[in-house]
């Protein structure tokens, strides 16, 4: 099993669904968008490849909710046979400080400098890869953008190596241990996050209320979903609902086309949107929505 950390914002989630081949974890520009440890399985000839992607580790508010995020990193660390910390190439901040501090001795651990294709002078990275060498002793360095396909790649190629030898966990077409109906909630809350920008704190959620399938003889798959969007005020949830309405159809519609790509069914998406204030630092919440 390999772990995949780093400070919020780093491309952790982009790496694990370039590694997978498949969209399983949410990407958007505001940090702490994933929210869960998120598995991910690429099978690869005879080896069996399981990435855990893990929340940006927060150094910030002490919040219920940020307290249950740093439970999912910490957990995973001390259970794994490879740790891909990944940080943007040529730059170390004490965001990333925090997150290696948190490494295991003895647990091999790959420096991943993601990003890559943002560095404009290639030659400042040696001095940076002296300065990261004498801060933790990496098994190796990986310079990389998870936006390149020959860099993913390499990736495979260099981690491999660090598998024990033992049975496979999943099926061969397996690609993750999460389920359609959180799948579901995942990308609403990215469209949410994606379409409303920095106007709406992190704290907003999903939940779903129903997820039920029907055999459907147009479409041979049918997938009804109720969800609500949780938000801490009730500027926030005009602000989702948007004029007319306009905002709450597009989370919708977006929504709904790209989880039907996913489950291959016709899918009927219900939304509404709640405001619980306080949600995200009241610990009986936090787990009544789902997190650790």
């Amino acid at each position: 099993m390999l772990a995949i950390v780093g400070k919020p914002n780093v491309g952790k989630s982009t790496l694990l669904n370039a590694l997978v081949g498949q969209k399983i974890s949410i990407t958007s520009r505001k940090a702490q968008t994933t929210r869960h440890r998120i598995t991910g399985i690429r099978t690869v000839g005879e080896a069996q490849f399981v990435f855990v992607d893990t929340p940006g580790f927060q150094t910030r508010h002490g919040s219920a909710l940020n307290r249950s995020l740093n439970k999912a990193v910490t957990s995973v660390l001390g259970d794994v046979d490879l740790v891909l910390f990944v940080v943007e190439a040529g730059s170390f901040a004490l965001a990333d400080a925090k997150v290696l501090s948190l490494l295991k001795p003895g647990i091999p651990a790959l420096l991943v400098a993601n990003k890559l294709d943002q560095v404009n002078r290639r030659g400042e990275l040696a001095p940076w890869l002296r300065d990261m060498q004498q801060r933790h002793d990496f098994a190796e360095f990986v310079p990389m953008s998870a936006k390149n396909p020959k860099d993913v790649e390499r990736l495979f190629g260099i981690c491999g190596k660090y598998l024990p030898e033992q049975p496979w966990w999943y099926a061969e077409d397996e690609l993750t241990d999460r389920s359609e109906k959180f799948l579901a909630s995942e990308i609403v809350r990215e469209k949410l996050f994606r379409l409303t920008g920095d106007e709406l704190p992190y704290t907003s959620t999903v939940i779903i209320d129903k997820f039920g399938e029907e055999p459907s003889p147009k479409h041979g798959r049918m997938v009804k979903i109720a969800a609500t969007i949780v938000v801490e005020r009730d500027g926030h949830k005009a602000m989702v609902i948007g004029e007319g309405g306009e905002r709450l159809k597009r989370i919708g519609t977006e929504a709904r086309q790209e989880l039907e790509k996913l489950m291959g069914a016709k899918v009927f998406l219900e939304l509404w949107v709640k405001v619980r204030s306080g949600w995200a630092d009241d610990e009986a919440r936090v787990r009544s929505f789902g997190y650790e």
